[in-house]
């Protein structure tokens, strides 16, 4: 594996230095390996885990590029870490949510038209009605995410997506009270709409704030008694 990581330290130091810009095209793999003073196998487990991490991308037939190296294309490979996370690692990253996506809803306060003002009714509306947790996961995704990209920054967008992921708030709300869960989020949601109807940045921020943090704190309870459980046993 330490071969393997100096593999991939060298390749990715020839993309900082601008040696290999974003789309060009991987020297043969001899060329590169007697370039970089590696081994063949280590090359091809080094091209293996950089392309898993979307640096690289692998063409049938044509080769190995740089890929366009956008930020929120590389940040998608966070989200299978998010969707894992358990316990203290998953309150950390909610942590991390409550940080950014209260500004980011104010944001959207002053840029959301009408028309974005009434898809988020609808999605809500969708949200009030579904039959199931998954269905009611996916609309609160729609609905929050919907927000954000208002603000227009694809990168802010894909972090927000990757620090709370489907898997990981289908498991909090089942492990909370479901049906007071379900109702505090409706009620979380429509304060957030009024204020984004109203154009109020502030109360937006603020509705927000009270939404995560309740999900949050749930989460923080869980951690602790968790622990407290593992002491006791």
């Amino acid at each position: 594996m330490a071969l393997t990581d100096e593999a991939m330290d060298k390749i990715k130091a020839m993309i900082v230095a601008g040696e290999l810009e974003p789309g060009s095209r991987l020297p043969k793999e001899d060329v590169l390996a007697r370039q970089l003073g590696l081994s063949r196998n280590s090359l091809r487990e080094a091209v293996r885990a950089l392309t898993a991490m979307r640096i690289l991308v692998s063409r049938q037939g044509d080769g190995t590029y740089v890929s366009s190296l956008e930020p929120h294309l590389l940040l998608e490979t966070l989200s299978f870490a998010a969707d894992v996370s358990q316990g203290r690692a998953a309150l950390q990253l909610l942590q991390v949510r409550r940080l950014l996506e209260p500004q980011a809803t104010g944001l959207a306060a002053a840029m959301l038209q009408p028309h974005d003002l009434q898809d988020l009714r609808d999605i809500l509306d969708r949200c009030r009605s579904a039959a199931t947790v998954e269905d009611f996961v996916a609309h609160d995704i729609a609905f929050h995410l919907r927000i954000v990209e208002a603000v227009g920054n694809p990168v802010l967008s894909m972090l927000l997506e990757v620090l709370s992921t489907r898997t990981q708030r289908v498991r909090i709300v089942r492990g909370s009270r479901t049906r007071d869960a379900l109702e505090s989020a409706h009620q979380d949601h429509e304060a957030i709409l009024r204020a984004l109807e109203a154009r109020d940045a502030l109360l937006a921020v603020s509705a927000a704030t009270v939404h995560i943090t309740a999900v949050e704190q749930w989460l923080a309870t869980s951690v602790v008694d968790d622990t407290l459980h593992q002491i006791d046993a």
